[in-house]
């Protein structure tokens, strides 16, 4: 707990999914001064902006949350942007972060970093074996080089930056938006919409075959802050569950969860993204003593019922409240 006492801890992308978790996490832990950038008073993709940022908020600490993203539609659509953004808030961020002296830089990087054929359960050694899954590999190599930049900072300056690989997440205040909400949200509200509207089935993307990890955003959360406490040292770490479950189960659970009757049809023209996604988590556990303990069916569960708290089983993004106001908890 002492070590959040009197740091100032500068959350981009705070005000978004997993980074509300965080500043939650962080105020739990007794941090006092935590600032989170808003969007329109600093854009992350301008230099000017975040040499502005530094300069106001002297921060000791900075954990990297912000970031374009989205599901494989996306991905495909917006593959230059998501890019671009990307890599452009990062390489500054952790720039100027250098240039003020920041004690410790915690970048988060993707799963979709990994090869498309990657040894399974992944493995940190193993992320430079081959090119990454082509529908997302913009996004996922303009992360990548954060690991680079990272690695390359420490060598020449001694600059203290890590460097996370989490899972794919999912929770409460998910983005719910299908063109471009990943996996678990789209099928909580497509299967909730398609019950509502009285459809005998749904249609879903691929044939149901690839797998894939999922990371309850509390324990995401807990390990980005166990991980800022107590990892120093160059290497990637992955954030995962450890718990492969394929897209066809996954769709069955969430069915059943939302008691739609109807058939679930496969779109076999659509790509299916990454054919395995499952993480080796020894050495988060090994190293800072992280572990997740939220189950799959447990968080799928919390999931669907804070969806339908907000949404009153209408299914529109527009009803579902924006995060939390976590700007600036003390004065800057």
């Amino acid at each position: 707990m002492n070590f959040w006492t009197n740091r100032r801890v500068l959350v981009t992308g705070g005000n978004g999914f997993l980074g509300s978790f965080v500043v939650e996490k962080l105020r739990a832990r007794g941090c006092q001064k935590i600032l989170v950038p808003r969007r329109w008073d600093f854009d992350l993709r301008q230099r000017e902006a975040i040499r502005q940022l530094y300069d106001e908020t002297q921060p000791d600490l900075v954990i990297h949350l912000a970031a374009v993203v989205g599901g494989i539609g996306a991905n495909l659509t917006y593959p230059g942007q998501f890019f671009y953004d990307n890599l452009i808030m990062g390489i500054d961020l952790m720039e100027y972060a250098r240039r003020s002296k920041v004690s410790k830089f915690v970048a988060i990087g993707t799963i979709c970093a990994y090869p498309k054929f990657a040894t399974v359960p992944f493995k940190e050694e193993n992320l430079w074996n081959g090119y990454p899954e082509e529908t997302n590999a913009p996004y996922g190599l303009a992360k990548k080089m954060l690991l680079v930049q990272a690695q390359a900072y420490r060598q020449q300056y001694n600059f203290n930056a890590i460097y996370l690989l989490p899972v794919n997440l999912y929770g409460p205040r998910d983005n719910f938006d299908l063109e471009t909400s990943h996996v678990i949200p789209a099928l909580i509200r497509k299967f909730l919409e398609a019950k509502n509207q009285g459809k005998k089935s749904v249609t879903l993307w691929g044939d149901g075959t690839p797998t894939r990890e999922f990371l309850y955003v509390e324990d995401a959360a807990e390990g980005i802050l166990l991980a800022s406490e107590h990892y120093n040292k160059p290497g990637p770490i992955n954030l995962g569950s450890g718990e492969e479950t394929s897209i066809m189960e996954l769709s069955k659970n969430i069915q059943k969860s939302t008691e739609f009757e109807g058939n679930i049809c496969w779109d076999q023209t659509k790509p299916n993204g990454q054919p395995r996604r499952c993480l080796d988590v020894k050495k988060a556990k090994e190293l800072f003593g992280f572990k997740s303990q939220v189950p799959l069916k447990e968080g799928l569960g919390r999931t669907l019922r804070w969806y339908i708290d907000q949404t009153n089983f209408k299914g529109t993004t527009s009803e579902v409240p924006s995060n939390k106001s976590f700007m600036v908890t003390t004065s800057v």
